[in-house]
């Protein structure tokens, strides 16, 4: 080939990358200015100059999906997902919380709905923590309503809360008590061939007890009656002190539904009225004919009402106050790397401590776990990073929500004080390791496998070869070693000896008030009371405020973020109180943050310028 010929077949290579490169550069603008388009169509034709709540509204809060610490996925994975439809139902326990001490001292709200229709379930700690908010709220003597049609048990719990329960006229009230049932697969793998090689230590620790059982084994059915028993009865005792109702109906109602659903000819409504479970039987059209009447009717036949979500106020700090208690979220399964919210990433949630550590204006960290852990070696990497913001001289004091078990329970050693509520699930000191092998199962089909290494644990941990002596006893040193750190580590910190911690570990789980009894925790109460405590230890008196420590923005994210708040500067635009409502909050905080930081750098405000797991998740 002649050197003109392997010129041109460079030059056309050359020129094809080139083109290839244009047009990848030019869809990547394109979908930016589409995006930015779709911003200022919707700035122009459907926003407004702000939230306008008038006198007499009804505030409806309707949880969606399950109630969370915090949100699964970033702020633009959900913003997307919102768009196609396809957001993840959540809904964040802070918000409920800040819309009803918002809404206390409200003279436009005349009433309150809770519509439970849409709510999957909520966890025991969950309970507790909306029950002191409804409480206080209550003082305030604006009434509070809820409605449902088909109430289950999370739902009623909620609706309980509530001054009056309206029940739909073809709706039922079902609570079914707590349950833990899962599926054994013992024999069905052995039929299979699969080898099960299974270390864990202590006759409670059942995370993985279906891959080596065909039931429950007894150790684990004596754990689980005890704290289900414990979850129930606090449900019970709750929902009866809620509405007036003896524990003796309610569990005579439960325990009898088919004779009382039959004497009741099945209306299933009007037993729960009967009953005193709920005080009105009302229709869809009948609701909000009376919530016009007990507030204002709007201008479509309906109430005047105000979502919750467009009802929370954004809480912005423009001028960090000088003491601040900052609170981290620790939710999902704890694992290695950076993980999104929903997730603990030893990397991620690590990187939000030294955060903490690094902000002068933080002087306690409050650590919300709600996890049945996971990575053993993800939990010690939190732990290290607590101690060292303890060894900074901020307090940390550990708040856990609805279950802080295992690994949840291991990254707790790093703190001054462990709060739990008494329905917390929390416990479960143990480790398991587990490697299923296919040998047999590949066999069976006649595939094969054989081959040569240097040592004996050369491909040992192939799963279509079966687990040599040699790897067994290296796994099992292992586990057991990790199960004596974990045993040391909370004789450490809760001063026992090793040898009475061992009696109430071995994966056993506990509930928050038998976890106190047994000195596994240092008190009972919720995150509020997590919040006092730091500022105490802090010597911070009441003048404090609390905020919540968020990941810090991507230098792209940032980028974008200022390159609108500064076109909004230029423009001359003020913000209305929900200018941004559509943004997810985390998003919506972010760019009112930069544009009041661009306003003062402007002048215009007179400020100066440069500026290891166990399975055992709450019942719902």
């Amino acid at each position: 080939m002649s050197n003109a010929s392997q010129s041109n077949i460079l030059v056309r290579i050359w020129r094809g990358f080139w083109r290839g490169l244009t047009a990848f550069r030019m869809a990547v603008f394109n979908i930016l200015f589409l995006i930015v388009l779709a911003l200022i169509v919707h700035a122009v034709f459907f926003s407004d100059d702000g939230l306008v709540i008038e006198q007499d509204t009804t505030l409806v809060l309707a949880p969606k999906g399950l109630i969370v610490e915090e949100y699964s996925g970033t702020a633009i994975e959900r913003a997307i997902n919102e768009a196609l439809g396809q957001e993840a139902p959540e809904t964040r326990l802070r918000d409920l919380l800040a819309v009803l001490e918002q809404a206390m001292d409200d003279d436009r709200i005349a009433q309150v709905l809770i519509n439970t229709d849409e709510l999957w379930g909520i966890g025991a700690g969950t309970m507790q923590e909306l029950t002191e908010a409804v409480m206080a709220f209550r003082e305030s003597g604006t009434p509070l309503i809820a409605y449902g049609g088909f109430m289950t048990q999370g739902q009623y719990f909620l609706a309980s809360l509530a001054d009056e329960i309206w029940l739909d006229r073809e709706g039922m009230v079902l609570m079914e008590g707590y349950g833990r049932f899962r599926n054994f697969y013992r024999e069905g793998l052995d039929r299979l061939g699969v080898e099960v090689n299974l270390f864990r230590t202590g006759d409670y620790k059942s995370a993985m007890e279906p891959w080596e059982r065909n039931d429950m084994s007894p150790a684990d059915r004596e754990a689980s009656e005890l704290f289900l028993g414990g979850l129930w009865q606090n449900y019970l005792e709750q929902v009866s002190m809620n509405r007036g109702l003896p524990v003796d109906v309610l569990v005579d109602l439960v325990e009898n539904l088919p004779v009382h659903f039959e004497r009741a000819e099945g209306n299933a409504a009007q037993m729960a009225l009967d009953f005193g479970l709920v005080d009105r039987l009302i229709t869809r059209p009948e609701l909000r004919a009376e919530l016009a009447r007990r507030g204002a009717p709007d201008d479509n036949g309906s109430y005047r009402r105000v979502g919750f979500r467009n009802y929370l106020q954004p809480d912005i700090e423009l001028r960090p106050a000088p003491s601040r208690v900052g609170v981290i979220v620790a939710e999902g399964a704890i694992v290695e790397g950076s993980q999104p919210p929903g997730m603990i990433g030893a990397e991620s949630t690590s990187r939000l401590i030294r955060q903490a550590r690094n902000d002068d204006t933080i002087k306690a960290v409050v650590f919300r776990v709600n996890s049945g852990g996971g990575s053993a070696v993800a939990s010690e990497i939190i732990r290290q990073e607590l101690k060292a913001l303890r060894d900074a001289g901020k307090p940390v004091v550990i708040s856990m929500g609805n279950v802080a078990a295992s690994g949840g329970y291991w990254i707790a050693m790093g703190a001054d004080e462990v709060w739990a509520y008494p329905t917390t699930i929390t416990g479960s000191i143990g480790v398991i390791g587990f490697l299923p092998t296919f040998e047999e199962t590949l066999g069976k089909i006649g595939i094969s496998v054989d081959g040569v290494g240097t040592t004996p644990l050369a491909g040992a941990f192939r799963a279509d070869r079966n687990l040599s002596d040699e790897l067994r006893q290296l796994l099992n040193t292992m586990i057991n070693a990790s199960y004596q750190q974990f045993l040391a580590l909370v004789a450490e910190h809760r001063r026992m000896d090793v040898s009475a911690v061992h009696e109430v570990a071995q994966g056993r789980v506990w509930t928050g008030a038998k976890a106190l009894e047994a000195g596994l925790i240092d008190q009972l109460g919720g995150l509020n009371d997590a919040i006092a405590s730091a500022a105490r230890i802090a010597g911070l008196g009441e003048d404090f405020t609390v905020s919540y420590v968020q990941p810090e923005l991507k230098p792209w994210q940032r980028f974008f973020a200022q390159m609108g708040a500064r076109a909004l500067v230029m423009s001359g635009f003020e913000p209305g109180r929900d200018w941004l409502a559509w943004l997810p909050r985390e998003a919506r905080l972010q760019l009112k943050r930069d544009f009041e930081v661009l306003v003062a750098a402007s002048g215009r405000s007179g400020r100066p310028g440069v500026l290891a797991h166990c399975l055992c998740e709450s019942p719902m």
